[in-house]
């Protein structure tokens, strides 16, 4: 399984705030229910990440309004050899 972080933005108005907070809690998805949300700081859009085998799915788990306008990025970790292997590579 891939790990993606996935951002979606709204509407900086009250009721927008309100309506996108609603519709993710209303989903009963758990990783919808346990976004992150920045609006409190003027920063309209929600955080959160997930588990999925691909893109495609990790998109579709957002509420269809919102799916053209999230943005999805596959998280990866490197380790210390990966670090080593990739300056070895790049002459670095």
């Amino acid at each position: 399984m891939a790990r993606f972080l996935i951002e979606v933005p709204h509407d900086g108005s009250t009721e927008a705030c309100v309506r996108t907070i609603e519709l993710f809690l209303r989903t009963g998805s758990y990783f919808l229910a346990q976004a992150d949300w920045g609006c409190k700081d003027g920063e309209h859009k929600a955080w959160f990440t997930i588990e999925v085998g691909t893109k495609d799915e990790a998109r579709a788990v957002v509420p269809a309004e919102y799916r053209p306008i999230a943005k999805i990025v596959q998280l990866n970790t490197f380790s210390q050899t990966e670090i080593a292997d990739l300056l070895r590579r790049h002459g670095a």
